[in-house]
This record gives C-alpha cells, sequence and structure tokens, in this order.
C-alpha cells in the first residue's frame, strides 16, 4: 500500500494511491493512519492532478547512520565504524517532493545523499530485532543532503547535516517492502538524469531491524518519526541549478530543485 500526503490546493490530507485503467489515482482518506483507521473519504483524484506533499512530518525527530555502506565510507576516507554512527537531524530538515532544497549560505559544497528512510508508527523503546517490524509503517525515498566543507571544518555535524530543507522525503510511503528480502532493493540517485549513485540496500552493514533495536535503546522512538539508513558510494557535490532524483525499487522516485537564496 503506498500511502501519500497531498493537497489539491485545499488543506493537506492523505491518501492511498492505486492504478486503475492505468492511470496512477489517489483515493482520499480520513485522519492520519498513523492515528487513526484507514476509512475513505470519496474523494478520488488523479495523482497528476495533485500536489505531493512530504508523507509524514516526525513529530520529534530523523535519525541517521552515517557509514552504513562500506564503499561509501572507503570513498569518504573512513573505515565502517566498529560502533553504529548516529545523529539528528531536525523536524524542520523534512520537506517534499518538488520542494526546494535551499543551499545554505555559509556552505559551497552540498552533497547529495540517497537512503532508504523507515518511517516508524508505535511508539519504540528498547526493542530487539525481532521486534522491528511490529513497529515500522513502511518506507520512503530519502535524501541527506550534507554541507560537505562543513562536515570536514567541525566534529560535530549540526552545520553539515541539520540545515533547512536538508531531508527531503516521498513521494510517498510503501508499507509492503521488505528492504532485506532477496539481493535487497536497488536505490540510486541522479543529478539532472545523470547517475550518481547506485547501489542495493543489501549491502547495508547493518540491517534496518538491528539499527532500530539499537536506536531504540538510546532514544525513545514516536509515531512519525524517521531513520535513515545510510547511503550508497557515489555522492556528489550539487549546485544550484540543478534537479535530483532518488530512486528506491518498489518505492519510487523523489525529485527536488537544488537552489541557492
Amino acid at each position: 500500500m503506498r500511502i501519500a500526503r497531498f493537497t489539491t490546493g485545499e488543506d493537506p490530507m492523505y491518501g492511498i494511491v492505486q492504478e486503475k485503467d492505468g492511470r496512477d489515482m489517489i483515493y482520499g482518506i480520513t485522519g492520519d493512519p498513523l492515528y487513526t483507521e484507514i476509512r475513505p473519504t470519496g474523494t478520488v483524484v488523479p495523482l497528476e492532478d495533485v500536489r505531493l506533499l512530504a508523507p509524514v512530518i516526525p513529530r520529534s525527530k530523523v535519525v541517521c547512520v552515517g557509514r552504513n555502506y562500506a564503499a561509501h565510507a572507503a570513498e569518504m576516507g573512513s573505515e565502517v565504524p566498529e560502533q553504529a554512527l548516529y545523529f539528528l537531524k531536525p523536524n524542520t530538515a523534512v520537506v517534499g517532493p518538488g520542494d526546494p532544497v535551499v543551499l545554505p549560505s555559509y556552505s559551497q559544497e552540498v552533497s547529495l545523499e540517497a537512503e532508504l528512510a523507515v518511517v516508524i508508527k508505535r511508539m519504540a523503546k528498547n526493542l530487539t530485532p525481532e521486534q522491528v517490524a511490529d513497529h515500522v509503517l513502511g518506507y520512503t525515498c530519502a535524501n541527506d543532503l550534507t554541507a560537505r566543507d562543513a562536515q570536514r571544518e567541525e566534529d560535530q555535524w549540526f552545520r553539515a547535516k541539520a540545515f533547512d530543507t536538508s531531508c527531503p522525503i516521498g513521494p510517498w510511503i510503501e508499507t509492503d517492502l521488505d528492504p532485506a528480502a532477496g539481493a535487497g532493493l536497488a536505490i540510486s540517485s541522479a543529478v539532472d538524469g545523470e547517475i550518481a549513485q547506485q547501489g542495493s540496500t543489501a549491502d547495508m552493514v547493518r540491517s534496518v531491524a538491528e539499527l532500530i533495536a539499537e536506536i531504540s535503546t538510546v532514544v525513545t522512538l514516536l509515531p512519525g518519526d524517521l531513520v535513515l539508513t545510510g547511503t550508497p558510494a557515489g555522492v556528489r557535490s550539487v549546485p544550484a541549478g540543478v534537479s535530483v532524483d532518488i530512486t528506491i525499487e518498489g518505492i519510487g522516485t523523489l525529485t527536488n530543485q537544488i537552489v541557492r537564496r
């Protein structure tokens, strides 16, 4: 099931994206699926006629994982850490499909990072890996944009990772997905149509279940919180004026323009 958040020019609402007669349609539902039972409103709109929004706005936080793909760690001149490397993005970093990513004034080197994002559906604390699946609503595409020059200058990554618009997500939440199954999910990024990254979630050093279980021993995860699971090799800088696509198999493509103001 693909759960989207959208607007037709009025108040935002949630809907289920389904194909009908070869055309993607969005079926409006009542309330927020994180907290209420999914019930149709009777609203049915062609997907092309709506504006998709960030499918979730985290109540408290976005937890991110660094160097969870060995090839990416190597290209950054680092080893895979023995202890998983975690950091936070605030919910003010989150934007949706089609929203502009605004480069921060203090950086001249902002990089893309294609990532699988996990949407938490219920409060999670001190989970075992086996309990994680029951606490996950689904998955979406994310771009962990990073001010690489600021990251090199400072031990703390606040300016590098937390700036407004640094965490686009979308286009929707896919609930019927297993990133650990088979050969994993293909994950890629592209800049103006030119491929930058190509990888698979099977290349993760630590699995989604392992990551979320450990994170839940540190902080309580709340409904709507996001966990970003790391990026494959091939990260590159994105200047103002380009369009960035993040594509994950089984989910879709998230597209955002890069701007400087």
